[in-house]
């Protein structure tokens, strides 16, 4: 069963406020201009009873609207942001690249306005950004079996310790202590919401989490006390494979996932996550709808504890867990990314209708 649809003051309310949690989620239409924005639109804020509310931006078209000039609908919001999109292929011709200001103003740009920018689509500074970059550079020549020292130049840092560092902070240990005959293997895998850490075996995905997740230290370890301390870098056939549906879900070409799991976790906490695979890309729930649906209605916090532990990220789709009134909650991957998340799925919801 799908989210219950939040009521017209709700909506219209986000709309006064520019609520970004309905962002990707909820078009307004207005009837005195014929066109139809983001809930988030600097525009003019319309009379009430000239504004309708519509879940796509399909259906906002189909009832005769044309796109807001501003806000940009039909467009994901940073790849129309000028600030943005010129930093991004910047980045990707230069990954191994140091960044900084300087770098910045040569190209024309304000440092603190590309700040506000990228913390306000990504969650994160473009410096952020391009360092965690440099990182995945160093990440894929130890996968290939290149020397920390080959790692360290790939990834642009001029001191050993430093890469260490930066390393260790990310995965909560140093290059150095991978395992050389390991039993799982890690390696970062790429989608437009940024990199992420996949660890699998020769079967089945481990761990799937983005580079920046705060909690992926914590998450490498207890995975790796329970390989024994053999988790090393490497490229399995299932990170090929994860890598390659990830690119169909984004591109839109298809929204489930074949490739096989391991739940690490309590049963109560595996039956979590079983049950948020039931959940179809581009449908919703609640913590408790989703406590309800394994029998368990009393148990919406412990749910919402087991929903925040997933470490398998999009596979296991706790992103489609929303508030009871339709607002977002928290994501361990950003709000940001929950909201493209919901924005993408929106595609696959149509689909399904169709």
């Amino acid at each position: 069963m799908l989210m219950t649809r939040p009521g017209f003051d709700t909506l219209y309310e986000a709309l006064l406020n520019r609520d970004p949690s309905y962002d990707g989620r909820m078009f307004v239409c207005v009837a005195s201009t014929g066109i139809f924005c983001r809930l988030t639109c600097p525009a003019r804020k319309p009379k009430p009873e000239n504004c309708s509310f519509h879940e796509t931006v399909a259906e906002c078209i189909e009832a005769g609207f044309r796109p807001c000039k501003r806000c940009r609908p039909t467009t994901p919001e940073a790849s129309a942001d000028p600030v943005v999109k010129p930093l991004i292929e910047a980045l990707e011709k230069r990954p191994g690249y140091r960044w900084g200001e300087p770098d910045i103003i040569r190209m024309g740009l304000d440092p603190s306005t590309v700040r506000r920018a990228f913390k306000r689509h990504f969650g994160m500074t473009f410096l952020e950004m391009a360092r965690q970059r440099r990182l995945q550079e160093g990440f894929s020549t130890l996968a290939e079996g290149g020397r920390v020292i080959d790692a360290q130049i790939t990834a642009g840092f001029e001191s050993a310790s430093a890469f260490r560092e930066a390393f260790a902070k990310v995965l909560g240990q140093a290059p150095g202590g991978f395992a050389s005959e390991p039993l799982l293997y890690a390696d970062w895998v790429s989608s437009p919401l940024g990199p992420l850490v996949a660890i699998t075996d020769r079967t089945q995905l481990h761990l799937l989490e983005f580079l920046d997740r705060k909690a992926l230290p914590a998450e490498f370890r207890k995975l790796n006390t329970f390989a024994k301390g053999q988790i090393g870098f490497g490229r399995t056939e299932v990170t090929d494979q994860i890598q390659e549906e990830l690119n169909r879900f984004f591109k839109g070409e298809g929204g489930t996932f074949e490739t096989k799991l391991a739940l690490h976790g309590s049963a109560f906490t595996r039956d979590v996550w079983r049950e948020l695979l039931t959940i179809g890309a581009g449908e919703t729930r609640s913590y408790s709808e989703l406590a309800r649906a394994l029998g368990r209605p009393e148990a919406v916090r412990a749910v919402a504890r087991a929903n925040g532990a997933n470490q398998l990220a999009l596979v296991v789709p706790c992103h489609r867990i929303i508030g009871a009134d339709g607002s977002l909650t928290g994501y361990g991957g950003g709000l940001w990314r929950k909201q493209r998340l919901i924005e993408i799925e929106q595609g696959y919801r149509k689909t399904a209708a169709g």
